[in-house]
Order: C-alpha cells, then structure tokens, then sequence
C-alpha cells in the first residue's frame, strides 16, 4: 500500500480516467468486463466522489479496502466508499456479479431525507456475506437488474429513479448487516432461534391479509403453537399473536393512510368479514377507531 493518498491512482471507474460527477450518476456493470481485461487483478486506487457496490455471486477473491484485507465467499456484497482506497484480487474466470457505481453526495442527501440511518452503510467499507436463502438476499438481484435498466435508459428521469434503487438497495444492505451482526453475536442456539423468528416473520409478511391462526403458522414452521409462542416470547418480547396482530395492524393503518379505500373494504383486504369487528380490533390495538386514526394521520400528512 502507498504511504500517501496523492499517489493512489483516482479512477472514476476501474482504470479509466476520473471525470466529472454529474456524468452517470448511476453506473452499472458486470465484474469481468473491466476486471477481466486487467488479468482479474485490480490495483488500489480510489473514487473523489463515488460509492461503488459491487455483489460477486459466484467464484471468489480477496479485497483490500482502506488497509484491511478480505477473503471473498460469494455471493457477498462489497460496498467501497468515495475517498476509500480499495483493489481486488479475483480468480481467475469464474467470478461473476454486478457492480454499481454511483455519486456518493446526491445518494447521502437522499438518504439523509428518506432513512437517515443508512449513512452509516453508505459511508463505511464493509463486506457482506449473504445467506442466498434469507428474504432480504431474494431482494437484492431485482434491485440490482432493475438499477441496469434504469442506467441503460437515458431518458427523463433516470437520475432520480437511479438513486432511488440506489436507496433501496442500501435498505437491503442495512438489513443484510443487521441480521450478519446477530449472527455474530448469537450462540449456535440462539443463532437457530434467530433464523426460526427470521421465518415466522417472512410468514406473516405473507399472510397478513388472510387472518391465519397461529396453529397454521407453527406447522408450516414445523413446531407447536406452544413452542411458537414461547420462541417468540424470548426473541420478540410478545407472543404470537402479539406478533400477528401487530402485523395486521401496520397493514390496516398503511392501508387507511394511503389508499382510497373505505373503512369496509379495508376490513376486506385484511381478511375481517365483518366491518364492525375490524373496528373494535383496530381500537383494542390501536386506542382509536379506524376513521379516527386515518383522520389523524392525513392532518400530520398534510401539515408536514
């Protein structure tokens, strides 16, 4: 590694000359079509002012960024910052992902507005591994497929719906770490627990609109309703149908907020056949009727 940021080589991408920030905000490319034209060996060099995401899906390698070292296990997610000195070393052939590269001032001040919480992932190096087989990890190629159409497209618009699945899939990443940092701190016990409630989760983000007992949502995690709620009990801090109603309820109040729809066919969507007894849950839970809360909620949405 050099001793001094003046003599890092700054590319704007792999190997080409910087250029000005405002040309392709939104960048998009796969790993061997510049890396494999540098003998899939890129020097440490640095972005002045662009984040790059790169998600190796297959092979493997090893990354420097800023002075520490990775060894690559894909699929991973490898986010290098503007200013962050960063080189790989692929091998050879076998390696494939998308890379996006993105101005990383316009993408923080967008975050800074929607999620303030992701500047931290915005700002710091990191490597990800990613449990292909996690909710968030099913998210990630759309993202990334949609953010190629969109840079592909030249055309009105491009730059703001460019960032904006740039946002997007620093959520994913946000909550791809979230869930890695668990992992570390967890026991192997502890760690299953995790993953049984990641799945009980991914459910009722499933079958929140159908009014599903809890009996249905421990055979399709193949336990008892007893041992389902003792589980959420002790990851979650409520029970199980704590958990659901919880669920039911952020739906109902989404729905009350931003859609058209009146208090019945609200009832409807989540699965009440009755009008009135949606009320009364809604007000159990929520300490207002439905009409009440959606009235509330549209005078801070127009005072905002």
């Amino acid at each position: 590694m050099t001793s001094g940021m003046t003599s890092v080589p700054n590319f704007a991408l792999y190997g080409t000359q910087a250029q000005p920030t405002w040309r392709d905000l939104v960048h998009f490319e796969r790993i061997p079509e510049r890396s494999g034209l540098h003998n899939w060996e890129i020097e440490p060099h640095f972005h002045d002012a662009l984040i790059q995401v790169l998600y190796p899906i297959s092979g493997g390698g090893e990354t420097f960024i800023d002075g520490r070292k990775w060894t690559l296990q894909t699929p991973c997610l490898i986010v290098a910052p503007a200013h962050s000195v960063h080189g790989f070393h692929w091998t050879i052939g076998d390696v494939d992902g998308p890379v996006v590269t993105a101005a990383q001032r316009p993408l923080e001040s967008l975050a800074a507005t929607a999620s303030p919480e992701l500047l931290q992932h915005i700002r710091k190096p990191t490597v990800l591994h990613v449990d292909p087989t996690s909710r968030h990890a099913e998210s990630l190629m759309p993202l990334f497929d949609a953010i190629e159409r969109e840079a592909a497209t030249h055309t009105q618009g491009q730059v703001a719906a460019g960032m904006a699945l740039m946002v997007a899939l620093f959520v994913q990443i946000a909550r791809i770490s979230e869930t890695s940092a668990r992992a570390e701190e967890d026991d192997v016990p502890r760690t299953r627990k995790a993953l049984q409630v990641e799945r009980f989760r991914a459910l009722l983000d499933e079958h929140c609109r159908e009014r599903v007992p809890v009996e249905r949502y421990a055979s399709e995690l193949g336990v008892t309703a007893g041992q389902l709620t003792r589980l959420c009990r002790e990851v979650m801090g409520m029970s199980t149908l704590d958990a659901i109603n919880a669920r039911v309820v952020h739906e109902a109040q989404r729905e009350l907020v931003y859609s058209s729809l009146s208090i019945k066919q609200v009832a409807a969507e989540l699965g009440f056949e009755d009008e009135a007894y949606f009320g009364r849950f809604f007000k159990k839970q929520t300490g207002l009727r439905p009409t009440e809360f959606r009235a509330n909620a549209r005078r801070e949405l127009a005072g905002a």
